[in-house]
């Protein structure tokens, strides 16, 4: 699984090298392709391509005219590419999302179990926040044994 933060830097480039911690864990269990997208275009998801072909499973049962589903790809698709990692374990981060994003500088790359998260780090800080857990929240995971 992948846990934690480890707070990476961005390049002139818009690559983003991917911390050690999770590149072992990501080369064992996935390998090289990613498919690097955003929902909001806030934060930048880093998805193992195997767990992106899930998800695309999924919508793909899902029939065409469904507003949810249109929605849903006509953004992950925008800010979307496939990439592959590189032999310096970097990937390069979409210039529409990356801009959009504010992936410059400090970032911080957080484990989402089967996804990696990014976001500029001053960001970040501004969205927890903003969004802080609340005692709904802490209902809702109570609810699912959590």
């Amino acid at each position: 699984m992948l846990r934690g933060n480890y707070p990476a830097t961005m390049d002139p480039k818009g690559r983003l090298k991917i911390p050690t911690a999770f590149k072992t864990f990501l080369d064992e269990n996935y390998g090289r392709e990613f498919f690097v997208t955003s929902f909001e275009g806030e934060s930048v998801k880093v998805y193992p391509f195997p767990e992106w072909e899930k998800i695309e499973e999924k919508l793909a049962a899902l029939p065409s005219t469904d507003k949810h589903k249109r929605r849903f790809l006509d953004r992950v698709n925008y800010w979307g590419q496939t990439v592959q990692m590189d032999g310096q374990g970097r990937i390069l981060i979409p210039v529409l999302l990356r801009e959009s994003a504010g992936m410059k500088g400090e970032v911080a790359v957080i484990g989402h179990l089967k996804h990696l998260e990014v976001w500029n780090m001053e960001r970040f800080r501004e969205h927890l926040e903003r969004e802080p857990l609340t005692d709904d929240d802490f209902e809702a995971l109570s609810n699912l044994g959590i």
